[in-house]
């Protein structure tokens, strides 16, 4: 009996807006939004607060370049993805663009533009660009226990938008990194961990699928912990006032609230919601509390 794959008469009968659609999907907008948006973010503390056209321009570089190097690991873990119950309605594991390589030539373009535009940024802000899109290469589902190479790949749009503007490295811009740092095991390991067996059946193995989930919270709470101390850090370094003081206290003990929580249930529910706060409610809104501040005390 013959078994006939509908996969590539599916990918054809896609209208031409739901093809657009996947090819955008693929560049996964929301995280390469929320990557924009603290590259925005970090430009306008750069300038302290200055807003000038320059910004878009910044932007729309840092958006180009953050969703290639997204669509360039959605690319790379599609098999991975096929896998796992949460990630198998993707584009690439769903054949909504099939054959595969089909995406190609897309997200080549964009790394070439991102990389082009970046230039013309600053030097740095390129170097930077390289950086992040090579790791990000790397740093995918089979390999993402390798946590440097997960913090130079998040820490580029803010280092782009930073250069832009400031091409100095300074304490502010390490300790906005080392906020991206810390931040990072929160998001990512608590959505392991919500999803554990999903990845071991995916047949990956790494940190913290393999370790018992009571001793992987509890790092998870001290990870916490210190990203209060750093957050509170750049009011003694950056150029903040008492705005930014008390929201980023306030958004640090929700986060520790929330890791707390976790490790008193070792709930893959918790976990959940960890990985939800910690993303556009955590990162997203104490970037635009240090932009706000700026303004209001400019």
């Amino acid at each position: 009996m013959q078994v006939i794959d509908c996969s590539v008469d599916r990918a054809r009968e896609l209208s031409r807006v739901e093809t657009l659609w996947a090819y955008i999907e693929v560049l996964k907008p929301l995280p390469t939004l929320l990557l924009s948006f603290i590259g925005l973010g970090a430009a306008i503390i750069a300038g302290e607060g200055l807003l000038s056209l320059r910004l878009i321009f910044i932007t729309a570089t840092i958006f180009i370049a953050a969703g290639a190097a997204n669509g360039l690991t959605n690319y790379l873990d599609r098999d991975i993805d096929e896998n796992m119950a949460r990630t198998r309605n993707r584009v690439l594991p769903s054949r909504r663009i099939y054959p595969h390589w089909k995406v190609l030539p897309w997200l080549g373009s964009l790394m070439v533009i991102g990389l082009v535009l970046s230039w013309f940024l600053h030097p740095y802000a390129f170097l930077a660009n390289i950086f992040g899109t090579l790791t990000a290469a790397t740093w995918r589902k089979k390999v993402t226990c390798v946590y440097p190479q997960g913090v130079i790949a998040s820490c580029a749009p803010i280092l782009m938008g930073w250069f832009a503007v400031k091409p100095v490295f300074n304490l502010e811009i390490l300790l906005l990194c080392a906020l991206i740092a810390v931040w990072l095991p929160l998001h990512v390991w608590s959505v392991v961990i919500a999803n554990r067996e999903d990845y071991r059946q995916a047949g990956l193995h790494y940190f913290p699928i393999e370790y018992p989930v009571q001793k992987s919270v509890r790092i998870l709470l001290v990870f916490a912990l210190v990203l209060v101390a750093v957050s509170l850090g750049l009011f003694y370094i950056g150029s903040f006032g008492w705005l930014y003081l008390v929201l980023a206290a306030l958004l640090g003990t929700l986060m520790v609230y929330s890791t707390f929580r976790l490790v008193a249930t070792n709930a893959a529910n918790d976990a959940w919601k960890l990985y939800k706060l910690s993303s556009f409610p955590y990162l997203g809104i104490i970037f635009l509390v240090m932009c706000l501040d700026i303004w209001l005390r400019g």
